[in-house]
């Protein structure tokens, strides 16, 4: 399963052109200016920060594989989470477009099966979605009480948050109550493009459809082991929330290297809701992300469009480039470009 280069090209030309024009409308000149009075000893914080959100959400995909019977040590789960994050970060439409790649690199590490390995990220990355959508919820409802500025940024912002506590909550328990049509659903949908592709890919003989079938339904009983496991949520979901602090972390440290002391619940809500645009068509929402944070940011921490522009480079270069230089060498070692 290779990645699609002409894609990803262009997901990053798209993400440089976002990327552009967010510099010029804040201004280069100032941008640089602001960067330039960072302490390094806080820079240093904010990768400090993001290592404790890659490392306790690998922990949590350690969580989801061991309750599905594949297990790897501590280091492993980093690394393999650091191969998972640049999976996803140089395809378009991030988690979406990077968890199918994600789980032949999760296969491989756990020598587990494909579907296996599927079902431990998607269910990794739903289980995420829980604690962002509470933290968002939490610092949006302190900020409409206490807030005197920034109201339509602080409305946005509920209606995204509200939006996801509504929607994920509804979608994941009609997909429950209809898992055996959605299975029977996807086994037709997935037999004859894997047939397809077998008919064509060198080596690769097409699967019968009781093959796929068999399959498909392998990654239902994944996902449902993990639905039922009590302990497994819990621990996943305590990792996840750790996750999402050392995150916002890492925004606030970046504004209080440039010297300001952002509200909490300021960061509580630009983090979760920000994170949203990984869902455009750019590479790990690089350039949409950037965007929605520094619009988050001006109205709701009260500073200057330069200075969240300034925190946003500084916080993204450890959020997205850390694991994703890191990342690219597992996935190399794994053999994320063969067929």
């Amino acid at each position: 399963m290779a990645l699609d280069v002409r894609a990803t090209v262009a997901g990053f030309l798209g993400a440089v052109v976002v990327l552009a024009v967010l510099a010029v409308v804040v201004g280069v000149g100032e941008l640089l200016s602001t960067l330039s009075m960072a302490r390094p000893s806080l820079v240093g914080a904010v990768l400090v920060a993001a290592s404790l959100w890659l490392f306790a959400w690998a922990l949590a995909l350690r969580t989801v594989l061991a309750a599905l019977g594949a297990h790897i040590s501590v280091l492993q789960s980093v690394a393999v989470y650091a191969g998972v994050l640049f999976s996803n970060n140089v395809t378009p439409f991030g988690q979406a477009g990077g968890e199918p790649v994600s789980a032949l690199l999760i296969s491989e590490a756990a020598e587990t099966e494909y579907e296996t390995a599927l079902a431990s990220i998607a269910s990794a990355d739903a289980l995420n979605f829980v604690p962002s959508t509470a933290l968002s919820l939490v610092g949006v409802a302190y900020l409409s009480v206490v807030a005197t500025a920034g109201t339509e940024a602080l409305q946005w912002a509920a209606a995204a948050a509200l939006g996801l506590a509504v929607a994920l909550p509804v979608v994941g328990f009609l997909g429950w109550r209809n898992r055996g049509r959605l299975e029977t659903a996807i086994g037709r949908a997935v037999t004859p493009i894997a047939r397809a592709v077998g008919r064509h890919a060198p080596r690769v003989d097409p699967p019968e459809r009781t093959a796929v079938e068999r399959r498909v339904g392998g990654f239902f009983e994944s996902i449902e082991a993990v639905a039922t496991d009590r302990s497994t949520l819990l621990a996943a979901l305590g990792l996840s929330s750790l996750g999402w602090l050392a995150q916002a972390s890492a925004l606030w440290l970046s504004l209080y290297a440039l010297g300001v002391t952002a509200p909490i619940a300021a960061i509580l809500v630009a983090v979760p809701v920000g994170a949203i645009a990984s869902v455009t068509p750019l590479p790990g929402g690089l350039g949409g992300i950037e965007a929605a944070l520094v619009a988050l940011l001006v109205p709701l921490a009260g500073v200057s469009g330069a200075t969240a522009a300034a925190a946003v480079v500084l916080h993204r270069g450890a959020i997205y480039w850390l694991p994703t230089l890191l990342g690219g060498g597992v996935a190399s070692a794994l053999g994320i470009g063969r067929v």
